[in-house]
């Protein structure tokens, strides 16, 4: 177990995964929030998984962001392993354009809780943000970089359609 400094956990199934996820970093990085992203597959690595969901709090991460595509079982499975709060991104698959993905991640049973965004880049943006929000129960500093956040974004709105 490797301890981190860094309060969010972003992992995907598959390194094809990390343009998706990549948005997740960005709004981390918007809002001055530390990450760590990593490989971690729920099929092809199942003791990497095990190993990082297990030892995840002890490590010093508070918040997971979990992306995963097609079958998508790395957030579900993640969350049953860890008290930490995961936050499901869908990755778009090809075949059924996220949806599957969605599905998987959604459908988790009572118990077992995984937050579940929007699917693709949309998600993984608002899965930052989120984590952001959560992290900022207990930190003012961030709250007000978040509140900051969320004055811009209003403001940068047009209120007519000319320029």
């Amino acid at each position: 177990m490797t301890t981190t400094t860094a309060p969010v956990a972003i992992i995907m199934g598959s390194r094809s995964d990390w343009p998706t996820m990549k948005h997740a970093a960005d709004a981390l990085d918007r809002l001055g929030v530390a990450w760590d992203a990593r490989v971690i597959s729920a099929h092809r690595t199942p003791r990497r998984l095990y190993e990082f969901a297990t030892t995840a709090r002890v490590a010093g991460f508070k918040v997971i962001i979990a992306g995963a595509g097609g079958a998508a079982h790395l957030p579900g499975m993640a969350a049953s392993m860890t008290p930490l709060p995961v936050l499901g991104v869908p990755v778009q698959s090809r075949a059924l354009k996220g949806l599957d993905s969605l599905l998987s991640i959604v459908q988790m049973p009572g118990g077992v809780p995984v937050a579940t965004l929007a699917i693709g880049e949309a998600g993984a943006k608002n899965a930052g943000i989120l984590a952001a929000q959560i992290l900022a129960l207990s930190d003012d500093d961030l709250a007000g970089r978040l509140e900051a956040f969320l004055e811009a974004q209003t403001e940068a709105v047009h209120e007519t359609v000319e320029d």
